[in-house]
């Protein structure tokens, strides 16, 4: 039990130094321990009741205890109290326990709003939007004692063949570091005493493993990773004060990520002057033994983990705990380097006030908690939804006849993609029947504590009772006075011949056809074509969706296709000559809805796609910030094709694209000759709503630069803003680049900004024709230490 008069409970110290005075009061095992995880039913039973075993913990005296979710948040809270009242009155020390939640939709837990998947966040182009999210899943949170956010995920998703692309922000790295940064804000807030710990996943190029292939190898340079997929990390680290870091599962120039001291101490830490501590992904030490057979022994991985720089062990000890304490005592590792992360972990704990308030709130006033994020999740799905084609059928006539067609026409659960509650809680309900998983780390023993918590049936019956979900289907008969819904197929698989020919029926007697289409992220028990462990050789829509679209265009009847994804799908022909595309993501509660108010033309679509489309799978990869000479960016005389055989080697859809029904335009005012090295330039841009409806775009600032012996990206992402514009009305945008935003790892391996010369450019989406730029970038080579780098430019719009 704790000693309150001990050094380290003297508020009067910093973090670090009661850190220290606590590691110097712990025994070997304890610190070993303090490293390492526990599930919640190994201390109580789902009724509150002790568990038979509990005693036992008091042995094993772990600094974490896994993600879980019960539906109802006072059992959430009154769970947590119990288990932490274990923690701090029979453990010898008395520390308290840091609790652990996903937070990428929303607070991982029964009874709280749930938000649109990443992708459907960055399509929104609204960090402000992002940061006011996460406010308020740090207030949720905290109310019930739960102080460890498992997100954001800052991989670029630049292969839609990996199942895990819509956790990303998309494939570019300013949006998702510019996302990211705002993600961590809110989660943390000013104040890390009243914030929560984020934790930035998954460090490093886990999103770009061999063939798409979740956990594969990660084949990429020190330039590549420095300046590419280390960006967003970097941005978190420096301009929102990031407190932990998730390793990748993945192995790096054939180290696995978790053993690699390169990538965790030497690229994290001293070059990029991360402070926090290491969280290991779920399982990853048990993978160094036994999927990437590089140890033999739970020690041995142990001991290659904690030397690298990983901080903790999670979901059970397996290389840490027992393991590592016999490694310290046998001298195989040195007592220092279990004392260092040991205070990485306490320092946090101190820091977060987990000391001075351990518990939740006593009462949760569980109706006020489902009112909270309403309209936030509600405006979020609006803003992600992408008009991509519009030949006059949008928005639709309330007075027309509408079939809505395909599996997502009367299907409310693949609304919510993997690590949103509902999806979770179907995994466990799952799991708690007898079925097993392929997610990474979790833990069987959980199906069984599991299935007094969960009140009602099947996600089905979830989404509607507790979020009030309704279907596309249910959403357009609420404003159309004949509508007729039909599946036709199902997501992967066909249906009887009978469905099929009711459907196909329905489109030929309508005015419109709404199809329905897109994919399914899901951990397992259903069909998916997305998510955790579920990637795809072939990104094309599955089989009997492509057969629907093609007999339904035979009609003649005018054809509005809605695909709700979380990636990019290579679309059919009967897709792409449809009279509108709309591209919707897994939106969550609202997503139904939010699509339904852009087909009437309540909500002026805004969306901008945060991924390029590609025509086929064979140019994956394909993203805007290729670099010059490779895929699309290579600028060839006119006579010599830079295209394949037999497609161009352009994105079907480009990053950023995105319409409206009205139009806009954006005329250059002014723009900087030259631009210092340490310097800022302005350039400045008028936007215009040039038709007769109200609307919104963003303003996309482009650049190219040409250095010395580097091949750079042929374009690149500097700054965004979205405009909201009346009909008729213009307004002023004034981009300030700094020269310090142009940082690189140059050819004899410096990370600086070099003079040189740049192409500036703004744009509605990454490849409409605009007026460019040429700006001299002057000065001495500037050679940059991470903290010294601006990442993004300063935006005003008048």
């Amino acid at each position: 039990m704790r000693d309150t008069s001990a050094e380290f409970m003297n508020t009067a110290l910093s973090a670090p130094e009661r850190a220290s005075a606590l590691v110097a009061e712990m025994t070997v095992h304890e610190k070993a321990f303090q490293l390492t995880m526990a599930a919640p039913w190994l201390y109580v039973h789902a009724d509150g009741s002790p568990a038979a075993n509990a005693a036992r913990q008091a042995d094993r005296p772990v600094g974490f205890i896994c993600n879980f979710g019960v539906d109802d948040p006072q059992v959430m809270a009154d769970t947590v109290s119990r288990v932490q009242r274990f923690a701090l009155e029979q453990t010898r020390l008395g520390i308290p326990l840091l609790f652990q939640a996903e937070a990428l939709s929303g607070f991982l837990t029964g009874g709280h709003m749930v938000f649109p998947t990443p992708t459907g966040l960055a399509a929104t182009f609204s960090p402000d939007l992002v940061e006011e999210m996460t406010d308020l899943i740090r207030r949720q949170m905290r109310r019930l004692g739960v102080l460890h956010a498992l997100s954001p995920n800052l991989d670029l998703g630049m292969d839609p063949r990996w199942g895990r692309v819509h956790e990303t922000f998309g494939e570019d790295p300013y949006l998702t570091a510019s996302m990211g940064v705002s993600f961590v804000r809110g989660l943390q807030s000013g104040n890390l005493s009243e914030g929560i710990i984020a934790t930035a996943k998954h460090f490093i190029g886990y999103s770009a493993p061999e063939g798409g292939s979740n956990l594969a190898a990660f084949e990429g340079g020190p330039r590549r990773i420095r300046d590419l997929h280390a960006f967003a990390f970097e941005a978190a680290i420096h301009d929102a004060g990031l407190a932990s870091v998730m390793n990748s599962y993945s192995d790096v120039d054939g180290v696995p990520a978790a053993a690699s001291r390169a990538v965790l101490t030497d690229l994290l830490r001293e070059t990029l002057g991360f402070e926090g501590f290491v969280s290991a992904d779920y399982g990853t030490i048990e993978q160094i033994v036994d999927r990437q057979r590089a140890a033999t022994t739970p020690g041995e991985a142990g001991r290659l983990a904690i030397n690298a720089g990983l901080d903790t062990e999670f979901p059970v000890p397996f290389g840490f705990g027992e393991a590592l304490a016999a490694e310290v005592e046998a001298g195989r590792v040195s007592p220092d380097v279990l004392d260092l992360a040991a205070h990485r972990i306490l320092s946090a704990k101190f820091a977060v006030g987990l000391f001075e308030r351990p518990y939740p709130a006593e009462t949760i006033n569980v109706a006020a908690i489902a009112d909270e994020g309403v309209d936030l999740s509600h405006e979020l799905a609006r803003r992600s939804v992408v008009l991509l084609e519009n030949d006059g059928v949008l928005p639709l006539d309330g007075g027309a006849s509408i079939a809505v067609i395909g599996p997502h026409a009367a299907n409310v659960v693949n609304q919510y993609a993997t690590y949103s509650y509902p999806a979770f809680r179907d995994m466990m309900v799952h799991m708690s029947s007898g079925g097993m998983g392929n997610m990474i780390g979790v833990d069987p023993a959980m199906a069984e504590w599991n299935r007094d918590v969960f009140t009602t049936g099947p996600g089905d019956a979830y989404v509607r009772d507790h979020l009030h979900t309704r279907t596309l289907g249910e959403a357009i008969s609420g404003r159309a006075g004949s509508v007729v819904v039909e599946a036709g197929c199902g997501l992967v698989e066909d249906l009887s011949d009978e469905d099929f020919a009711r459907a196909v029926e329905a489109a030929a007697a309508s005015d419109v056809a709404v199809l329905a289409l897109g994919g399914a992220s899901l951990w397992f028990n259903g069909a998916r074509t997305e998510g955790e462990g579920s990637d795809s050789t072939d990104i094309s829509l599955p089989a009997p969706q492509r057969r629907l679209a093609e007999a339904v265009a035979a009609t003649g009847t005018p054809v509005v296709v809605v695909l709700t994804q979380g990636r990019a799908y290579v679309l059919p022909e009967a897709v792409r000559n449809a009279e509108a595309l709309i591209v919707a993501s897994f939106g969550g509660p609202f997503g139904a809805e939010a699509v339904t108010e852009v087909l009437f033309g309540d909500v002026n679509p805004s969306g901008k796609l945060p991924y390029s489309i590609p025509r086929t799978v064979g140019q994956i990869p394909v993203y805007h910030h290729q670099r010059n000479g490779t895929g699309f960016q290579k600028p060839l005389p006119p006579d010599v094709t830079h295209h394949f055989l037999d497609t161009p080697a352009t994105p079907l859809y480009a990053f950023g694209e995105g319409r409206s029904y009205t139009s806009f335009q954006l005329v250059p005012v002014e723009a900087p000759a030259e631009l210092a090295v340490d310097g800022v330039a302005e350039l400045v841009v008028d936007a215009s709503n040039t038709g007769s409806v109200d609307g919104a775009t963003v303003v996309q600032l482009y650049g190219s630069i040409t250095s010395s012996g580097v091949t750079r990206p042929g374009q690149q992402l500097l700054g965004f803003v979205r405009v909201e514009l009346a009909a008729g009305q213009t307004r002023r945008v004034t981009f300030r680049i700094h020269g310090r935003q142009l940082g690189y790892t140059a050819a004899d391996g410096t990370f600086c900004v070099d003079p040189g010369q740049m192409t500036l450019w703004t744009s509605l989406d990454a490849f409409s024709k605009a007026d460019r730029f040429t700006v001299k970038v002057t000065g001495d080579r500037l050679p940059q230490a991470s903290g010294e780098r601006v990442f993004h430019s300063d935006v005003t719009v008048a």
